[in-house]
């Protein structure tokens, strides 16, 4: 199985798209450094995930997600996770 993931920093607020096997593994390296993109964002969180049976299908969501076309579902997704935790809150 694979994922593609969504993360949020909790200081600049930025969000990243990314794919993985193993989201907790990797959400643990995007805030211990590890990760160039995601350094200066530390600490992040998950807000969404969706998992593929094949790396090429998660791949191809990736892709989609970080693409123009792709922006206004990956805005939803981020919207519909803040109004979620926003009701928990």
């Amino acid at each position: 199985m694979y994922f593609v993931y969504i993360i949020r920093s909790a200081t600049t607020r930025r969000h990243y798209v990314g794919l993985t096997a193993d989201v907790c593994k990797r959400l643990a390296a995007h805030n211990s450094g590890t990760t160039r993109p995601t350094i200066s964002g530390r600490p992040w969180s998950l807000i969404h995930q969706e998992e593929f049976n094949t790396r090429t299908e998660a791949r191809e969501r990736e892709k989609y997600l970080k693409s123009y076309g792709g922006a206004g579902e990956k805005q939803a997704i981020i919207r519909a996770s803040a109004d979620n935790y926003s009701r928990v809150v």
